[in-house]
């Protein structure tokens, strides 16, 4: 099963959606997919134990889909989980766990002599960095479920020549389903590879139109103040428009379509489901599901 947790698109959390967060359900295992502002609220108001987390995968580490790690990783240590939870991402997951263990420190030292505690933080978490490559990669097999990886184009050739960092995708095959998560993306054959035949593409899509409108307002109140352009500039090549959405779910041959990290998303709430499903429909004749938060999905065909 899949849960959305948190659907809005960017660093621009709201009241309608969290910022980018999905668990996958497999028993009473959860796999937690990304973890921006509001994902650790968003398991609670799930009932989902947040303790019981064992692996966590990031696509890339913007704030936007990382910015709950430190509070996740934290109050499992606080709620008394005694065994590892391991961190999956690309190059930069090691420093960034790490940093999640160090801002933990303080919490721990008052609460080893004031709780009688034994656990360390630093045993409880673990950083696996995954590989960024063209062709998809094995990256984790846990009893029933095979965790392939794949790198895609959130970050430009210019970017990849000055920086170690990398984005990814995702795709999880377990009991004969399988789900794909794009990750932050623009037009990727890499990714199309690795969904090819999956019963669920769990796509990031933007309408550019109604994107520049809501930036322009965003703008105009004082956001962005460093440098409007170059941001919009990001955002415009690096992320997913709903027909390419479209386009890549139908070259991929998936059964469903699940539109995620929406933009602009809450931040214009009378742009309705239809609005997007439309957009998408024009490339991908399938099922098309508007993602929203809380949103569970158990049919997967």
């Amino acid at each position: 099963r899949l849960l959305l947790l948190g659907t809005q698109g960017g660093p621009n959390f709201n009241a309608q959606r969290g910022e980018s967060a999905s668990a996958l359900l497999l028993d009473d295992r959860i796999f937690l997919v990304d973890c921006g502002y509001g994902a650790l609220g968003a398991l609670v108001r799930a009932n989902l134990n947040y303790r019981a987390v064992d692996h966590v995968f990031l696509t890339h580490l913007h704030d936007d889909h990382s910015a709950d790690l430190v509070a996740l990783l934290g109050h499992q240590w606080t709620g008394g989980r005694v065994t590892p939870t391991t961190v999956h991402g690309p190059a930069g997951t090691r420093r960034l766990v790490d940093a999640a263990i160090r801002y933990a420190q303080v919490n721990e030292q008052i609460r080893l002599v004031d709780e009688s505690r034994s656990v360390r933080v630093a045993q409880m978490f673990r950083a696996r960095e995954i590989p960024a490559t063209n062709s998809p990669t094995s990256v984790l097999r846990d009893g029933d479920l095979t965790v392939r990886a794949v790198q895609n184009t959130h970050y430009p050739a210019a970017t990849l020549r000055h920086v170690p960092h990398r984005s990814i995708a995702l795709r999880f095959d377990a009991r004969g389903r399988s789900i794909v998560f794009s990750g932050d993306t623009a037009y990727s054959s890499s990714l199309v590879e690795l969904a090819r035949g999956a019963d669920v593409l769990v796509c990031e899509a933007m309408h550019v139109e109604a994107t520049r409108r809501s930036f322009d307002e965003r703008v105009a109140a004082g956001a962005y103040a460093d440098n409007p352009e170059g941001i919009w500039q990001h955002i415009v090549d690096t992320h997913t428009p709903l027909d390419v959405a479209g386009r890549m779910a139908r070259e991929a041959g998936v059964a469903t379509l699940v539109l995620n990290h929406i933009i602009p998303g809450g931040w214009n709430p009378e742009l309705d489901d239809d609005f997007y499903r439309r957009e998408a429909a024009r490339e991908f004749p399938g099922r098309i599901i508007v993602g929203r938060d809380g949103m569970l999905i158990e049919d997967m065909k």
